[in-house]
């Protein structure tokens, strides 16, 4: 974790996926593949505490993964850190209030809120002191911008002490300019080119979705330095979709076995 934090902080460019099915065996599978970060979807998977401790115990070392609560809440915050989450990814920040309410509840007194209890991030107490000690520098906040009145307040939101990373929803973006879907609108893209130029003066390293690779590759050629590329679930039913369609098209040629 300290290497993800290190390399966030030296501007390289960190490639990640979402994880949003709740079998162990998704994230060991994707965290082997080189990926630098997981995305570990709690706000609108199906996924429960109880799975995301075991995804979080299946991938890699290697591998950072950061779980986006459902909502901005001191409870999720340190029930997912308490799992041994490198970090959160907090939905719909709105304003510089709402990015200080997750740094506070991500952080150990004195420096914040989060209370303490016995949990998997220190080895269920056995290593207590050292994560107590070293918690409130590792753990990574990263805030989603995905609203217009995100966008309004960037640069205040930009100015919160403890934030460590900005991503960009394009999809919830889109739909809160009454536009939803339609993320290569004019007025969809202006916002967040906006957020784009304010996290490039401000140093912030800033990140976005995308789904196939020729876009995830164009976002990098931006300048955006956190990538989400893809979804377990895309991956998985693409590449089941592809190869029947090509022992379909290429082998079946009777008709025989299509739909």
């Amino acid at each position: 974790m300290d290497r993800f934090k290190e390399r966030l902080r030296q501007g390289k460019p960190l490639v990640g996926t979402l994880i949003t099915l709740g079998l162990p065996a998704i994230a060991e599978m994707i965290s082997r593949c080189g990926f630098d970060w997981l995305w570990i979807d709690m706000e609108h998977g199906t996924l429960s505490l109880e799975q995301a401790q075991q995804l979080l115990q299946a991938k890699k070392e290697h591998c950072a993964a950061f779980v986006r609560i459902p909502a901005n809440d001191d409870v999720w915050i340190k029930r997912i850190l308490d799992l041994g989450a490198d970090g959160i990814i907090v939905p719909q920040v709105k304003t510089a209030e709402e990015a200080e309410r997750a740094v506070a509840a991500s952080k150990y007194p004195p420096s914040g809120t989060r209370s303490v209890g016995i949990a998997r991030a220190h080895g269920f107490g056995m290593d207590f002191a050292t994560y107590v000690q070293e918690a409130n520098e590792r753990i990574v906040v990263i805030v989603q911008i995905e609203h217009v009145e995100g966008v309004r307040n960037i640069e205040a939101i930009l100015q919160t002490a403890g934030v460590d990373a900005v991503i960009i929803g394009p999809y919830d973006l889109s739909g809160s300019f009454g536009k939803l879907g339609q993320i290569n609108d004019s007025e969809v893209q202006e916002a967040i080119a906006t957020v784009h130029k304010a996290c490039k003066q401000h140093e912030m390293p800033i990140g976005i979705f995308a789904l196939q690779p020729e876009q995830g590759g164009g976002y990098l050629k931006q300048g955006y330095q956190l990538l989400a590329l893809g979804i377990d679930a895309h991956y998985l039913w693409t590449a089941a979709k592809t190869g029947l369609e090509s022992v379909v098209s290429n082998y079946l040629t009777t008709g025989v076995g299509k739909k």
